[in-house]
């Protein structure tokens, strides 16, 4: 048989072939990095679980790859894996087999996915982890009998997240099998109803329900449930089973931002610890009806379920003493609510009460004698509400010996009781914002000493260190206002026309690090002895310069904006912006052609002109201009008299150039051609 020669090109196509394979076989670097016995291959585009990975990897990270589907067997040589993540993968489905016969896989993370789509499968998946502890599915689109399959016979589950799902109503079935339930996370979802859910749950402590639309939570026995949140509701009603005799072992209830219209009836026997009602309607109607008997009122309530069916639950309105068991209440929050008195005992319940918010409510009378506070209060707030009276008894103010922060701004307040603050002996912080409170003088003070006074002696008060007098009316501070003080904080912002005499201040030159002078008319203050000051507030002064002794404080912040200012030397600029840290200067009318200061606060990188976008300039014509973008000349009018000049000139020279161009081509057409010719035109060679 003939042997035929081989073409040249087949044989150089060969060699080619021959270098190019292995390297194409190479294995690609792996997408994961490894961190012990974890592998983190998040964001790396991968379509599967990767191979090659070390057999004793015992947690794996694929977070946001492009894996649709979990193959069968895709863990099976992954035999030591106790912890898989697979969130934000547009997952729909795990196949059957996917961990292989008893995977001992204990933490599953699938949130973010479209697991909606093959919940079938992916049940039957599930059923291959006999070890499985922490379950999240959150953000998968499932309704209530999808989350029914995909939970079944998951007994050793102890942590569930079924939030951002399309839940509409839980039932004895939603839940059953998960004996070891310890936190469940269902907020986020669509439920409106709720009908024993939870009984096969005995082990259940946590439980988030915030952000449904559930109306109420009437019949609550979950004696076991240490923390529920059911925030962001539509919740008209709350009401606890009392007849049981077992302590309910609930520490934290929140009920934050729903349609209470009463305060809660809670378990007649518990261990509540932090309960936050604000931005409610709760009010206590015990005032408004004679003794429960008006013709239109009712004394009860009977609750029905959305079949029509009567429930055993009822609740006893108007009787003030059936809030339930609250003496082991350490924080109540009733911002935001409609509460116009506390009923006859009810803060002397608490015993332990250390915070009570009352922002924003309708108190009219504070009386801190006949309440009964603990010495256990911390912080009082009731700021914000219709406040024209304090009573207090020196008594009842000497046993308020931990409270710490005190807050009675924004209210109608023009008497306080002498003596309020400097009997109690821990107070740190005392705002008295947007009252009508002056300052008393020593004098002042011996005249009103047993009665209530439309001012307050603030000397000696020697624990104070906060101290926030914004809006008051005061008009005045005398000297030696604040002798044997330590203020860090001083606020007194928005009392115009305030005259603040030399000396007034000077017994805080040691510790004041805020100071707020903002419209107060101030003219001239010397701030060299206040070497602590790291804050000032001298905005809306209408000021013409800045006060040369700020030069030897390190100021981290400075409000000197909507003042006169026409500019900042820059002999200021250069000594502030080593320590400042935030400036703000807007709305002063600012000298364009004296801006040298804005380029000194711009190139320190470490200071931040706050308003910066609203810091403008006016140039000699009045004209407004960004600071960042001035005009091109400024101070003499001769400068840019000259520059026109120039431009003329320049302009007229371009014009003469091109009447003469024009010209020569006009009466010389073949100039033009003989030139190009002579340089460009060469013999061929043909």
């Amino acid at each position: 048989m003939p042997v035929h020669t081989l073409p040249s090109t087949f044989l150089a196509l060969l060699a080619i072939w021959n270098i190019l394979v292995p390297s194409l076989s190479h294995p690609q670097p792996n997408p994961c990095r490894m961190i012990q016995r974890m592998a983190l291959c998040n964001n790396a585009r991968l379509p599967c679980v990767p191979v090659g990975l070390p057999y004793n990897t015992d947690e794996l990270q694929l977070n946001h790859n492009h894996i649709q589907t979990l193959l069968n067997n895709s863990l099976l040589h992954y035999s030591s894996l106790f912890t898989l993540s697979l969130a934000g993968n547009h997952l729909e489905k795990i196949e059957a087999n996917a961990f292989g016969d008893s995977h001992p896989l204990q933490s599953l993370y699938l949130a973010e996915n479209n697991l909606h789509v093959g919940y079938q499968d992916t049940s039957h998946a599930l059923l291959q982890l006999p070890q499985l502890q922490v379950l999240d599915l959150s953000k998968n689109k499932l309704e209530d009998d999808m989350v029914f399959h995909l939970l079944q016979n998951l007994t050793s589950l102890q942590y569930l997240n079924l939030s951002g799902n399309l839940m509409q109503r839980l039932d004895e079935s939603s839940f059953e099998g998960l004996p070891q339930l310890r936190e469940l996370d269902l907020h986020g979802n669509m439920l409106f109803e709720i009908v024993r859910a939870f009984s096969g749950n005995p082990k259940l402590q946590r439980l988030n329900l915030a952000f449904n639309n559930l109306p109420c939570l009437v019949d609550f026995h979950m004696t076991q449930l240490v923390v529920l949140n059911a925030s962001h509701n539509f919740i008209e009603w709350f009401v606890a089973r009392q007849e049981l005799n077992e302590t309910f072992h609930l520490e934290t209830l929140d009920l934050t931002d729903n349609k209470l219209l009463f305060f809660p009836f809670l378990p007649s026997q518990s261990r509540l610890r932090n309960l936050y009602l604000s931005h409610n309607s709760v009010r206590f109607y015990g005032g408004q009806v004679d003794d429960a008997t008006g013709e239109n009122w009712t004394t009860s309530v009977q609750f029905y379920n959305l079949n029509g069916n009567v429930s055993n639950v009822t609740a006893q309105l108007w009787d003030e003493s059936l809030h339930g068991d609250v003496s082991s209440v350490e924080i109540l929050d009733l911002r935001g609510n409609q509460v116009e008195y506390f009923p006859q005992g009810f803060i002397s319940q608490m015993p332990s009460l250390s915070r009570l918010q009352m922002y924003t409510n309708c108190l009219k009378t504070l009386n801190l004698t006949s309440e009964g506070f603990s010495g256990s209060l911390y912080e009082l707030d009731v700021s914000n509400n219709r406040l024209s009276e304090v009573i207090a008894e020196k008594g009842a103010l000497a046993a308020l010996g931990n409270l710490t922060y005190l807050n009675m701004s924004l209210n109608a307040l023009g008497w306080l009781p002498s003596g309020l603050f400097s009997s109690v002996e821990s107070l740190m912080s005392v705002d008295l914002s947007y009252n009508s409170m002056g300052i008393c003088t020593s004098e002042t003070r011996d005249v009103h000493e047993d009665s209530s006074s439309d001012c307050v002696v603030w000397r000696n008060i020697a624990s104070l260190r906060q101290l926030y007098l914004r809006g008051c009316g005061i008009k005045w501070v005398p000297p030696s206002a604040f002798a044997g003080m330590r203020l860090t904080h001083l606020e007194l912002s928005d009392n115009p026309g305030l005259r603040v005499e030399t000396g007034s201040l000077q017994a805080l030159s040691g510790t004041l690090q805020h100071l707020g002078l903002g419209k107060t008319d101030m003219r001239a203050v010397d701030f060299s002895a206040f070497h602590r000051l790291s804050y000032l507030n001298i905005s809306r002064n209408s000021l013409t310069h800045l006060p040369t002794s700020l030069l030897n404080l390190d100021l981290q912040m400075l409000d000197a904006s909507e003042n006169n200012l026409s500019t900042i030397s820059p002999g200021q600029a250069a000594s502030l912006a080593p320590t400042l840290r935030r400036v703000f200067l807007a709305r002063n009318p600012f000298d364009c052609c004296q801006m040298e200061w804005y380029r000194t606060f711009e190139t320190t990188k470490t200071v931040n002109m706050v308003d910066h976008t609203e810091i403008l300039c006016l140039d000699e014509a009045k004209r407004t201009y960004r600071a960042g973008v001035l005009p091109i000349f400024c101070g003499d009018l001769s400068r840019e008299s000259v520059f026109w000049y120039l431009l003329l000139i320049l302009s007229g020279f371009l014009l003469f150039v091109c009447i003469l161009t024009i010209c020569l081509l006009t009466f010389r057409p073949l100039l033009l051609q003989k030139t190009v010719k002579k340089k460009s035109v060469k013999p061929t060679s043909y």
